[in-house]
């Protein structure tokens, strides 16, 4: 009797690891691809600048990538499905490259904005690779699964921007050399995926997903808001990106005219948020997930990122004592050297803060309610689509996660909009309260709306 006991209880307890010999390619490729985004994120509006772009102009190139993504990632994921997750991660990843490239020969800002609607339209394959998690991991260990391809995220966004300095700094500045080096990472991921990736998504899969689905609409996108156990998910994945999101777009402006921060302190205090968000998406969420299941992960992940973001908008006014007003207007004034290249906050209003009055709670406690609303962030993406994934067939979780990844694509083009005109029209504290508010209702509607049990898999509308 007990030796009937035991395999089954070994069994267990092997369902509850993830199998990070299955992970670890798909992990990979994402860190590298993302690398090449990363790498170009934080250069872009100074790019940008150096073709003569207006303020407006710049956020537009910034909406840019996000919009187009919209448009691709549900294309990319319902083709997964049907021609399997491999070939669409290569075909996106050689756009990918395209943009790079085009990015990097340039000629005028016109085609600055090609490339990054290129590399929107390649950049929906997120949604590709979380199908691949999906496809290695069950349901006790989806979460964590999903969760690494969010740390690849975090680590993309500490090394990334490292590396751009790296390669400004041995090209004397020249803007088109990380977009190379971005180039070179895109190449390397592409064979990564051609000699290390294993189709995880079998033919007798793919042939259920043509017969069922058309390749994408828009109306489906519609139709999945209105399932009966996902919808409610999906607009809970909108909006939370819609706060942290608009959080990771207006958190330098906010340091800049609340504390003095410049480029050197916002970048310290991005690789602290980033360190933050890989602990917990890497380590923690697994464990979590385990032990208290998705629903209350978003639960947690809805109080938590409320809490940050209140705590983010009573930030005191005092800046770091090694804070200087003169040194920092002279920093944002400085005119850069490249040939017909603008001042990059030209036409950009910025409040500093004055030196009279400085020491360090107003840093301390910057960092102090960035583990919340980080904590938050890092839990919310990756436990709403688990989730997501379990209450659909297994036939249709790359075209559901594609649907996904346009919404979060569609919040990440609103986000800086939303921020912006609250930051300008009322406060740099306004974006945060109105955040705090949003996950604060949010959070009562997931409580009564989200249900606790796990309903059986409902197909989605053709």
């Amino acid at each position: 009797m007990s030796e009937s006991i035991q395999p089954t209880s070994a069994a267990a307890a092997a369902d509850d690891k993830l199998d990070f010999k299955k992970i670890l390619p798909i992990f990979v490729i994402v860190l590298i691809d993302l690398l090449g985004l990363t790498i170009i994120i934080p250069l872009l509006p100074l790019y940008a600048a150096a073709y003569g772009a207006t303020a407006f102009q710049i956020g537009l190139l910034g909406a840019t990538y996000p919009i187009f993504q919209f448009i691709g990632a549900p294309i990319l994921g319902r083709l997964s499905d049907r021609y399997g997750r491999r070939p669409v991660l290569l075909v996106s990843q050689v756009g990918t490259l395209i943009g790079f490239l085009i990015l990097g020969f340039a000629p005028s800002l016109l085609w600055v904005f090609i490339a990054r609607a290129i590399d929107g339209l390649s950049g929906g394959n997120i949604a590709t690779a979380q199908a691949v998690v999906t496809d290695s991991t069950n349901e006790k260990t989806r979460t964590q699964g999903l969760g690494l391809i969010g740390a690849a995220f975090g680590l993309g966004f500490i090394i990334g921007p490292v590396i751009a300095f790296l390669s400004l700094a041995a090209t004397g500045n020249n803007y088109h050399a990380p977009a190379f080096v971005a180039a070179g990472f895109s190449v390397l991921s592409i064979l990564l995926t051609w000699f290390w990736l294993e189709e995880s998504h079998p033919p007798e899969k793919r042939v259920q997903a043509m017969q069922k689905k058309s390749a994408f609409s828009f109306g489906a996108m519609a139709e999945a808001l209105r399932h009966p156990t996902i919808g409610i998910l999906l607009v809970l994945i909108f909006a939370q990106q819609i706060a942290f999101g608009g959080f990771e777009q207006l958190l330098s402006l906010f340091t800049l005219t609340n504390l003095g921060l410049g480029a050197r302190g916002n970048s310290i205090v991005f690789v602290y948020v980033g360190i933050i968000v890989v602990m917990v998406q890497g380590y923690f969420i697994g464990k979590w997930a385990r032990k208290w299941g998705d629903r209350r992960l978003i639960l947690l992940g809805l109080a938590t990122l409320t809490l940050g973001m209140a705590l983010m908008a009573v930030t005191p006014k005092v800046p770091p004592p090694f804070y200087s007003q003169a040194e920092m207007q002279q920093e944002l004034s400085v005119a850069r050297t490249l040939p017909g290249e603008t001042p990059p906050t030209q036409g950009v209003a910025a409040d500093l803060p004055s030196d009279a009055n400085t020491g360090w709670l107003g840093l301390v406690w910057l960092l102090v309610a960035m583990v919340p609303a980080a904590i938050g962030g890092g839990i919310l993406q990756p436990s709403i689509n688990s989730l997501i994934t379990k209450r659909v067939a297994a036939d249709e979780r790359g075209g559901i996660l594609g649907i996904s990844a346009a919404f979060l694509s569609a919040a990440n083009a609103l986000a800086p909009l939303i921020g912006a005109a609250l930051f300008a029209a009322f406060s740099p504290r306004a974006p945060f309260w109105f955040w705090a508010a949003l996950m604060g209702v949010l959070l009562v509607v997931a409580i009564r709306r989200v249900a606790p049990d796990r309903p059986a898999p409902a197909p989605l509308p053709a």
